[in-house]
């Protein structure tokens, strides 16, 4: 049976997710990842996790389906009681979503639904139904972004549920306080990952405009955001609650 405190992190077979797992992983606290359809990234991802010396497993989630949470959660607590030996978890990030590029004009309702299923509804539902599972003293992680700050054309969809994420976390951190629940909000800027097609990996005019107007002068990277969301599932950050933490580099400060 395992002591170690237990993190289940969604979207966690690539990009920003993978990072933040394996980040985790090194503080040495157990890890669950959940993926959306690619099974095989998944697992390699639990094969780098065992590696640390930790235990971890995948688990299929759609974040978008919040009718799917009840049958995620009850196979969740089986997974955790046979690898774990514990039906419960202790901190939840939920880092999960896509993008879209769109300009407002050309955005449609479905464009805007999508958005808000993965990014705001499910978001909120999967934290709530987490709660019978959560140990007192944990902590919540949302994963927000830049845009919610500062804004670039395409994104108002996207950018619009992450400005309701934040005002989420700080509702969870004030109403889970008698829980010592903590929640904050981690919200990165542009990172070179497959999110959004890829744009800021690949778009060199991107890159060129972001790494232009950020104080460090690039486009940020996967590692630049796992550490900031492993130092919150730790003691070290205990007196951290209701913020909202910016990786960006400085951008359009």
């Amino acid at each position: 049976m395992s002591t170690k405190k237990i993190v289940v992190i969604t979207g966690g077979s690539r990009g920003l997710g993978r990072d933040m797992a394996l980040q985790i992983a090194k503080k040495g606290l157990d890890v669950v990842i959940t993926y959306h359809s690619n099974k095989k990234a998944a697992e390699e991802v639990v094969s780098e996790l065992k590696n640390l010396g930790v235990n971890a497993f995948p688990i299929q989630l759609d974040t978008s389906q919040v009718s799917s949470f009840n049958t995620f959660y009850e196979s969740l607590g089986k997974g955790l009681k046979e690898t774990m030996g514990s039906e419960r978890f202790d901190f939840l990030v939920n880092n999960a979503g896509t993008g879209i590029y769109k300009p407002f004009v050309d955005t449609t309702e479905a464009d805007f639904d999508e958005m808000m299923n993965i990014h705001l509804k499910g978001v909120y539902f999967l934290t709530q139904k987490a709660l019978k599972y959560l140990n007192d003293g944990g902590g919540i992680v949302n994963i927000s972004s830049g845009l919610a700050r500062f804004t670039f054309p395409k994104s108002s969809a996207y950018a619009s549920m992450k400005g309701g994420v934040e005002v989420f976390t700080r509702y969870l951190a004030k109403e889970l306080g008698d829980r010592k629940i903590r929640a904050n909000v981690v919200a990165p800027g542009a990172v070179a990952t497959d999110f959004g097609n890829g744009e800021n990996k690949t778009n060199e005019q991107k890159r060129k405009m972001v790494s232009s107007v950020t104080a460090l002068g690039r486009v940020g990277e996967p590692e630049d955001i796992g550490g900031l969301v492993a130092f919150l599932c730790t003691d070290d950050a205990r007196w951290i609650n209701g913020q909202r933490i910016e990786a960006s580099g400085g951008t359009m400060l």
